[in-house]
């Protein structure tokens, strides 16, 4: 919200001296945050004044088009004479009141002006646009032409309102009515302990039986709906400057006084209007909610098809507008500038459901000032206020006439009161603030308060936000001064450090960082349609998701259930982004719903919860398990002159596992699995042992070619993830350091042939449980297929290490270890030693 400090003083009597620094540190002192403060016209000097076109040339002989102007501009000049102008726009005339800045002046953005010569012809000022000045856009892209009755020479710096400050107000969802001049101005007026002018304090007729039908077809949609009428109205008449300004200031462009009027009242009020052509609506108003399919063109061009949940504005022929959110082209006010202008029309105050607005305006991705205001609370009796202040605005400066009729439909509704004991506020804060300061404070906010130790509050109209105690009491602490609560650091127990669980997942970053990959951390959202490109299953577990209740993206609505579709996110973006030699990892958090968990509860904030209720809370929750992920595209190992370098494979992904079980100490056992999204023939199940079973522990390996097309991934893209729950739960006790033996080592080649569909794993497990105590390490260095050995048969060449740690060993031992280890194997497996 945008608020120019010129009209803030129009409701609170400011002091004199106070700039718009001083109001924001007061306005950020009772809570409102006031992202800056926007000095308009600074480094403007004068002369700047009305000036009056006298005559025109027109300059030949130039690229484009040049006029040489004569402009009265009464006495600024020093001599009276007409003042001569090179100007280049067009959209001026003899006759026309322009704005004429005089050599000696200096413009924003210190631009200086002089007598200069130029186009042949010596330029002595500038008429200015509205760029120039500093004043945004007036939709005219051209010079600024003001109405005929000012005099030349008038000062048009102070006309045109070009020196103010203007704060800009970052309005949070719970203080809606911080969207007007009105709440605003009430916030000063707290913040400085002055009264305020409000502006909705107006005079206004009774509702009667005369006024424009209407009828409401849903008062849980719409609470309230005002309708007033004003006719005679001229089409040619311009909404005034000093209006034009303050909707200038207020970040707002002028489209014709009709519609700026509506929008005046809305920044000043708060209260969304909308004026309809009369003669362009057929019958009754209605609201209701649209029908399936319905079709209505909104005041962008766009053509929308419309919810059964949206609120519609009809009338005999359908919806003319979709209530608080934009009105419809049909109705649309016209200007003078079309064949014929808008002489009548049919003023819409009402009050909408902040939940269907806000709805229905992101179900279109239609985000208006009125949609703004309706989602987050709008005063529902500042209705009838809202539209008389539009018809006096219509009468006085269109030349219109209220007609008698006044329509105002309202829903049966209570005043909202909150019971409150007086000392609430005084045990959130652990101030002690006394009940007269709580009955102030509250009665400051525009609350009436009764009792004595009880105290029953009955919240005003414009605060839909306040709804029990705590809200009460936010209202007293934050008038009282956030800044005088008292500090007190608690005091916390001595330092136990990270527990095991913590150390193992640093660990696991770490060492997934050390092997080249960088982390990336994405957002827990995920949507159906990743879910489909992943080709997940429709019984997929993966599939059960928590679904949000307001979520940020209504194509993201719930939790992730797999930590891929982000890592690939931002693999394809930064693929796209020319980084093709990609790898990257996350660990985080999944949420894997099991159809258990209880409703959730509200704890209580006057007190510790209870375990029970703490239970409770915890019974609610899905499972939450820890994974760690990875996603790998294009080289692995760079070429250069070291080599010929290589891309990333699936036997990377599975690696990566590897890399993180072997932080836990843990042995990783890989099989082929079958497991989307990964490519059914290049799929790894990893597995490891929890208490003496082998236990899932993830998947790795190549993603499916269509997956891959799905989510424009680079080809041949790998993942691998794996759950650190379980990786936790085969930690068998410390971690052990290994121990460095002083004897050498004797180390052993092996190369046994086996059927093609033997997997290496189940070959080397056979040879380290063969080999016993004195093998140290065991390496698959070489795998060969070919007419050598047979159809159906590879070859498979490994590297035993063998050490005994009280002695050397010799050549007899070490050759009867790996004997024993081919013997097993082959018992096992059916592998024979190559070339025996």
């Amino acid at each position: 919200m945008r608020v120019p400090l010129s009209w803030l003083r129009e409701y609170v009597d400011l002091p004199a001296t106070e700039t718009g620094r001083d109001v924001q540190a007061k306005l950020v002192s009772v809570g409102l945050e006031v992202e800056t403060v926007e000095q308009t016209g600074a480094g403007l000097k004068g002369p700047l004044v009305v000036g009056q076109v006298l005559t025109v040339e027109e300059l030949e002989g130039f690229k484009k088009p040049i006029r040489f102007c004569t402009v009265d501009v009464g006495t600024a000049n020093g001599t009276g004479e007409p003042q001569e102008i090179v100007c280049g726009a067009g959209n001026f005339a003899v006759g026309d009141k322009v704005v004429v800045v005089l050599p000696g002046a200096v413009l924003p953005g210190d631009f200086a002006i002089a007598a200069r010569k130029t186009y042949g012809k010596t330029s002595h000022g500038m008429i200015c646009s509205t760029d120039e000045l500093g004043m945004g856009d007036d939709g005219t892209h051209g010079i600024i032409v003001l109405p005929p009755e000012y005099e030349p020479g008038t000062d048009a710096i102070e006309l045109l309102e070009l020196v103010d400050e203007v704060l800009d107000i970052a309005v949070t969802p719970d203080r809606g009515y911080c969207l007007s001049m009105r709440g605003v101005a009430r916030e000063t007026a707290i913040a400085y302990g002055l009264p305020l002018r409000d502006p909705a304090l107006l005079d206004v007729p009774p509702p009667n039986a005369h006024g424009y039908p209407v009828k409401v077809s849903d008062p849980i949609g719409c609470g309230n709906f005002t309708a007033r009428t004003v006719t005679g109205l001229q089409p040619e008449a311009r909404s005034p400057i000093w209006m034009q300004r303050r909707l200038q200031k207020a970040g707002m462009r002028t489209v014709s006084l009709a519609v700026d009027i509506t929008n005046y009242v809305m920044l000043e009020l708060g209260q969304p209007l909308h004026a309809y052509d009369r003669t362009r609506v057929q019958g009754p108003i209605g609201v209701r909610r649209a029908q399936q399919g319905e079709k209505l063109t909104t005041l962008d061009g766009a053509k929308r098809v419309l919810d059964a949940q949206d609120l519609v504005i009809t009338d005999d022929r359908g919806p003319i507008g979709l209530a608080g959110v934009m009105g419809g082209a049909d109705t649309e006010i016209a200007d003078a500038t079309e064949s014929a202008g808008t002489t009548e029309v049919v003023i819409e105050a009402a009050h909408f459901d902040a939940i269907a607005i806000a709805r229905t305006a992101r179900r279109h991705k239609l985000s208006s000032e009125a949609s703004k205001r309706f989602e987050r609370g709008v005063d529902p009796q500042a209705a009838a206020a809202a539209a008389q202040r539009t018809v006096d605005l219509l009468v006085l400066l269109a030349g219109g006439t209220a007609e008698a009729g006044v329509t105002e439909i309202t829903a049966p509704s209570a005043p909202r009161t909150i019971a409150m004991p007086a000392n609430h506020p005084d045990r959130v804060a652990g101030v002690a603030y006394g009940r007269e300061t709580v009955v102030r404070r509250l009665q400051q906010v525009g609350c009436d308060v009764y009792g004595q130790d009880e105290l029953i509050v009955t919240v005003p109209s414009w605060r839909p936000d306040l709804a029990e105690p705590n809200d009460l009491a936010e209202e007293v602490i934050r008038l009282e001064g956030y800044e005088n609560l008292p500090s007190t650091l608690p005091t916390p127990p001595s330092g136990r450090g990270l527990t095991d669980r913590q150390r193992l997942h640093r660990r696991v970053g770490r060492a997934l960082a050390g092997s080249g990959y960088v982390e990336a951390l994405s957002y827990p959202f995920i949507g159906d349609a990743v879910l489909d490109q992943l080709g997940l299953e429709k019984d997929d577990a993966r599939r059960r998701t928590v679904t949000l209740v307001n979520p940020i993206s209504d194509e993201e609505p719930a939790l992730r259930t797999t930590l891929l579709p982000g890592l690939l996110g931002a693999l394809r973006r930064n693929d796209g982004r020319g980084s093709h030699d990609l790898a990257l990892f996350e660990t985080g958090l999944v949420f894997r719903p099991t159809g258990e968990e209880t409703e959730a509860v509200r704890l209580p904030v006057d007190r510790r919860p209870t375990d029970e209720e703490i239970a409770g809370l915890d019974a609610a929750l899905p499972r939450q398990p820890r994974r760690a992920a990875v996603v790998l595209a294009g080289a692995r190992e760079q070429a250069g002159w070291w080599g010929k370098g290589r891309p990333s494979d699936w036997a990377d992904s599975v690696e990566a596992a590897r890399v993180i079980a072997r932080e836990a100490g843990v042995e990783v056992t890989v099989r082929a699995d079958r497991h989307a999204p990964w490519h059914p023939g290049r799929c790894a199940a990893l597995y490891v042992t929890v208490d003496g079973v082998e236990t899932l522990f993830g998947h790795a390996g190549e993603l499916h070619p269509r997956v891959v097309k799905e989510l424009h991934l680079p080809e041949r893209t790998c993942a691998m993830e794996v759950e650190l729950d379980v990786l936790e739960q085969a930690v068998d006790g410390a971690l052990q350091a290994p121990r460095i033996s002083t004897f050498p080592v004797a180390t052993q080649d092996v190369a046994l042939v086996v059927d093609s569909g033997v997997p290496s794993d189940a070959v080397e497990k056979a040879l380290r449980e063969g080999a016993g105590e004195l093998l140290e390490s065991l390496r698959l260095f070489d795998v060969f297929t070919g007419e050598q050995i047979g159809e159906g048969k590879k070859s498979l060449a490994y590297a035993l290490r063998f050490r005994a740690p009280d002695r050397t060993l010799t050549v007899e031992e070490a050759s009867a270890a790996r004997d024993t280890a081919v013997a097993l194997a082959g018992e096992r497996t059916g592998a024979v030693l190559r070339g025996a």
